[in-house]
């Protein structure tokens, strides 16, 4: 028996030293603003976990009062993730500023672009529908597409897609990611702020991200956590129940639309195990049976995130990211 042989994946092997780690973080984010000669930090706060990690972490490093939380809705954004950012916000003591994007976002034509590409599937799509794509899992690791919308009274319809429609709608929505990152630096660069990136090491690895969007940033600090670690931190930090508790969603879409349909074709907590095993060398066998799939099944989603971790290793914006790993 090799004693060396890296242990499998199992949930116990992501737990993290949550003081100390956030000690390191707040660290890493105190000494990077001085390397940019940046006076405090700006981020979006969307209401989600990830976010409200960051802006617990700024506010610790920095002080509240230098840290700047921006609240960017839209026409499919959700009132109740408005209503979760600003409740973080308040109980931080943290500035924030809203700022509505669903007039640029008018005018540049993202939702007349989208609208376009969906009513080629779906020709009484309008006014009053709802709308959003969803993975299919497949036989092969290349990943298959659904547009599912619902029409004004509630009936439910679905359609395989395209590969030109689904290109075309994702290029349309990606217009909210860049519109934010935009007014992201708007006001850090009149505060002489850095820009605070708040992607975990599954949306860094795999490139859950938009490029010259949500993947722009000075710097990111939770980059090289995993999903199970980022939950537990807000549970050392004192996240309020009412974000741990929501399931994680891009919110970027006008029907509800978790990151595992839309991305990752696994649940957050398996597709940490997946990457982890993959990161330690284990074998599909060994990490489907730390995960509780299939061997066939962790194969194809070990293929697929080979593929997402080439393609975000050739997208990925210059940008400050700790380093070593979560001790």
């Amino acid at each position: 028996m090799n004693e060396n042989k890296p242990t499998a994946p199992h949930q116990s092997a992501l737990a993290i030293d949550c003081a100390s780690e956030a000690d390191r973080i707040g660290a890493f984010i105190v000494a990077t603003l001085r390397k940019l000669n940046r006076r405090g930090c700006v981020l979006g706060v969307s209401g989600g976990v990830d976010s409200a990690v960051c802006a617990h972490l700024a506010a610790r490093a920095v002080g509240s009062d230098r840290v700047l939380a921006l609240l960017m809705p839209e026409r499919d954004s959700t009132k109740e993730a408005g209503a979760r950012a600003r409740r973080l916000c308040d109980s931080l003591g943290i500035p924030h500023v809203e700022e509505d994007i669903t007039d640029p976002l008018e005018a540049i034509g993202c939702y007349r672009r989208r609208d376009e590409a969906i009513r080629k599937q779906f020709p009484d799509y309008g006014a009053g529908w709802r709308q959003k794509i969803a993975i299919v899992a497949g036989k092969t690791w290349m990943p298959q597409f659904n547009l599912i919308v619902q029409s004004p009274d509630g009936q439910i319809f679905e359609r395989r897609l395209p590969v030109d429609a689904y290109l075309q709608i994702v290029a349309a929505t990606n217009f909210k990611q860049r519109l934010r990152k935009s007014m992201e630096y708007y006001h850090a660069e009149r505060l002489n702020y850095g820009v605070l990136g708040t992607p975990n090491k599954l949306e860094y690895d795999l490139g859950f991200f938009v490029r010259g969007g949500d993947g722009l940033a000075d710097f990111k600090p939770i980059a090289h956590l995993y999903k199970t670690q980022v939950y537990a931190l807000a549970e050392h930090l004192g996240v309020p129940d009412e974000i741990r508790r929501e399931p994680p969603s891009t919110d970027t879409y006008s029907l509800t639309q978790s990151q595992e349909e839309f991305y990752f074709a696994l649940s957050w907590s398996d597709a940490d195990r997946v990457l982890h095993g993959m990161s330690e060398k284990l074998s599909a066998a060994e990490i489907a049976i730390a995960v509780g799939r299939d061997r066939s099944t962790v194969a194809r989603a070990i293929q697929e995130f080979q593929g997402k971790r080439r393609a975000a290793s050739r997208a990925l914006a210059q940008a400050y990211v700790l380093g070593g790993g979560a001790s």
